[in-house]
């Protein structure tokens, strides 16, 4: 049996006998169980052109239905190439369809911003 001092910031100091341990034991067990029922949310990024075809887009939006399913986050990026920069609107547009369709599901953490030559969003669970 030891001599533990269990709060020391009581006045006076707080201290029980036990098995010291025993005690260490039990508190790496709590912080072992407390680490199985953590969920780590992920960002999965999905990158999108602005002059994409349907059956890719739809093909895209069933990933991004999935990663949302499982908890994920959702970082959705259109790259524009060259001469494209010159109509980010079909950019926006395709993030904006990609709003409506997966609005069931998600909503948006971060609207569209233009970084560089990359437009990107944010999708996350409801």
């Amino acid at each position: 049996m030891d001599v533990v001092e269990v709060a020391a910031n009581a006045n006076p100091p707080v201290c029980r006998i036990m098995d010291f341990g025993k005690y260490k034991y039990e508190l790496s067990k709590k912080e072992k169980q407390a680490k199985k029922k953590q969920t780590i949310i992920v960002v999965k990024e999905i990158r999108l052109r602005p002059k994409i075809e349907a059956h890719d887009y739809d093909f895209k939006m069933k990933n991004a239905r999935k990663f949302l399913d499982a908890g994920n986050k959702v970082k959705a990026t259109v790259m524009f190439r060259g001469r494209e920069m010159m109509h980010k609107e079909f950019g926006r547009e395709v993030l904006e369809r990609m709003i409506e369709d997966l609005s069931d599901i998600s909503k948006v953490a971060s609207t569209p911003t233009m970084e560089g030559r990359f437009m990107t969003m944010y999708l996350i669970k409801k």
